[in-house]
């Protein structure tokens, strides 16, 4: 759904609009439009006004909005040009790639669900973006910010008429965590002779998500708390163990928490791998509660067939390997044994982007607004 401002008091989002009827877009073009803004009926006066009630306030509220992810989807305005699912909606082949990952989602979840599923065509997944915006001032002046970007799934069982509600998560895109590891991280070890991270590195994104997930707006849209599902890191070695869960598959267990999961730990999620059937490689799973519990197999496997399936687009060099991951496994993207989906895919643009907005983010929010952030993460706590 589009996102439309009113008299110009959401002037921060209105920055991160992208050009309309484009299918390359960078940050320079953002940047156009906060250029084109301001330049508009927007006053000096009014952003020092907005600014000074934002330093004001106390509260963050939050707001989401939803689209269907669909062959006939196409990125909104305010959708993240990182976003991976937008990825695969540009460019001539937009239609039939994302026809081609929706058949993919499909078939995955009905290998799963093979039960009273002979035809192995009783389920589709329906997907829904969901988009999640914070107000940094309250409820009072409508000021909001894109935040996060998350997957929502949906089960239709065309057997029994039945739409079976799924995970939120899944996958998982954030403004200011483009920004931690992106820009903040990279230049925090520019010249140094050993990696290391900034002090406090993912706190303010851990409190933002995790004010995020207690809001009354989470739990108003959503009965359970959301699982996302990542790859594994390419800088550690996962070990086989010997439990197996009927859905998730195999165990797979590594003597050292990656980055990534660190980061997702201070945003108060756990993390365990697992190796479905007919996977090649585990998949890390983050959640906050009991993964094996919390959920039913028909909620996990919408969560597996989706992400496996992204996977298999995104780096085929771990997840369309042509061999198996074995007892001792470390995942590389340097791996030459695998297929290539029919899927297009521009990993190359990803990350190049991922560097230009997360610039566009420090310049435009970070900055301005860092002893105001900082004020409220050192006194936040749920």
């Amino acid at each position: 759904m589009e996102n439309e401002p009113a008299h110009g008091v959401q002037w921060l989002s209105a920055i991160f609009a992208l050009n309309k009827g484009t299918t390359k877009t960078s940050a320079q073009d953002t940047t156009k439009n906060w250029v084109a803004l301001k330049k508009r009926k927007v006053s000096a006066g009014f952003i020092s006004e907005t600014r000074h009630q934002i330093t004001m306030s106390k509260d963050f509220t939050f707001a989401i909005k939803s689209i269907c992810f669909d062959e006939d989807y196409r990125p909104s305005d305010n959708t993240r040009i990182t976003t991976n699912f937008a990825n695969l909606a540009r460019g001539s082949s937009r239609r039939e790639n994302l026809r081609n990952t929706l058949r993919m989602i499909d078939n995955r979840f009905n290998a799963l669900a093979h039960w009273d599923n002979p035809k192995g065509d009783r389920y589709a997944v329906n997907l829904e973006i969901i988009s999640v915006e914070i107000n940094i001032d309250g409820e009072r002046n409508g000021n909001t910010l894109p935040l996060i970007e998350i997957l929502k799934t949906n089960i239709l069982d065309r057997k029994s008429g039945e739409r079976i509600e799924g995970i939120a998560g899944n996958n998982f895109s954030s403004y200011v965590r483009d920004y931690d590891f992106s820009v903040l991280l990279l230049e925090h070890n520019k010249n140094q002779p050993e990696f290391s991270t900034p002090d406090n590195f993912g706190d303010l994104h851990g409190k933002l998500f995790k004010c995020f997930v207690s809001s009354d707006t989470y739990k108003s849209n959503f009965k359970k708390q959301p699982v996302i599902c990542l790859s594994v890191s390419t800088s550690r070695t996962y070990h086989r163990t010997a439990n197996r869960h009927p859905v998730l598959g195999v165990e797979y267990q590594q003597d050292e928490y990656s980055l990534t999961d660190e980061y997702f730990q201070k945003m108060g999620l756990k993390v365990r791998y697992f190796m479905p059937s007919n996977s090649v490689a585990p998949l890390a799973f983050y959640f906050s509660g009991d993964l094996l519990g919390d959920y039913s197999s028909l909620e996990l496997i919408g969560t597996i067939s989706t992400m496996d399936t992204f996977q298999k687009i995104y780096r085929p060099e771990i997840y369309n390997a042509n061999s198996a991951a074995g007892e001792s496994y470390q995942p590389s993207l340097k791996h030459q044994d695998f297929s290539l989906t029919r899927i297009v895919y521009d990993r190359e643009e990803r990350s190049r982007l991922a560097i230009e907005q997360g610039k566009f983010v420090e310049k435009n929010f970070i900055k301005p607004y860092q002893a105001i952030l900082e004020q409220w993460s050192a006194n936040y706590a749920l």
